[in-house]
């Protein structure tokens, strides 16, 4: 299954048009990433009744025998693994952005939800069916949703959002709070005040460049 980051359809907002503050767009867009940051919906978390298997995750969607773990491996290699039986993967070298290491076993390598579970949860996914979670936790139709990473960084970050970590690589902190953003919004998700005061904060020290906002 290839991820490739979805073209702007037809009709699609690629211009200056500003949204309401606290409103998720609705239509893909490609948005200057401070707009973006601020028009996050605003939100309170609450993580009553959160279980992670309340997410099942890393399924075989299209039953060609890779999960959706390996098939973001697969994707994101910069040399790529054979793909045995089963989906075994041997060989192969990915580079983790968070610390820009190279990692060349899959087994130092988790696949980081890049908004975690815990925190969709918290900001809108209490509220979804379970299939609807079930996508969201294998989302590979948007590149930027889950990521592989070397596996000590993902388990620091846990369930944390921008305002209590960042990747250890400072040159991935744009990138990192580009990508959270356009998921959350991807979803429609909601920003606690801490968070947003965070990716504000962070945003006005990045390039306002666009990023492409597709809605799930």
């Amino acid at each position: 299954m290839k991820r490739l980051l979805p073209v702007l359809a037809a009709g699609a907002v690629a211009g200056p048009l500003l949204l309401a503050p606290g409103t998720a767009w609705a239509e893909p867009a490609s948005i200057p990433l401070r707009e973006a940051v601020a028009s996050l919906p605003d939100g309170t978390e609450n993580r009553t009744g959160y279980k992670r298997d309340a997410f099942k995750h890393w399924t075989d969607a299209d039953k060609d025998g890779c999960t959706t773990r390996a098939e973001v491996l697969i994707e994101e290699a910069v040399d790529a693994p054979t793909v045995g039986a089963r989906c075994k993967l041997t060989g192969g070298k990915w580079v983790s952005y968070y610390d820009e290491k190279p990692q060349t076993k899959t087994s130092d390598l988790d696949i980081d939800h890049m908004v975690p579970l815990a925190e969709a949860w918290d900001s809108g996914a209490a509220e979804w069916t379970p299939k609807q979670r079930e996508r969201y936790a294998n989302d590979l139709d948007d590149p930027r949703a889950l990521v592989a990473v070397t596996d000590r960084h993902n388990q620091s970050k846990a369930d944390q959002d921008p305002a209590q970590w960042l990747p250890p690589s400072q040159s991935a902190h744009c990138r990192y709070i580009a990508e959270w953003t356009a998921v959350k919004h991807r979803w429609k998700l909601k920003a606690d005040a801490p968070e947003k005061t965070a990716l504000t904060e962070r945003a006005a020290t990045c390039p306002n460049e666009r990023i492409q906002v597709n809605p799930a």
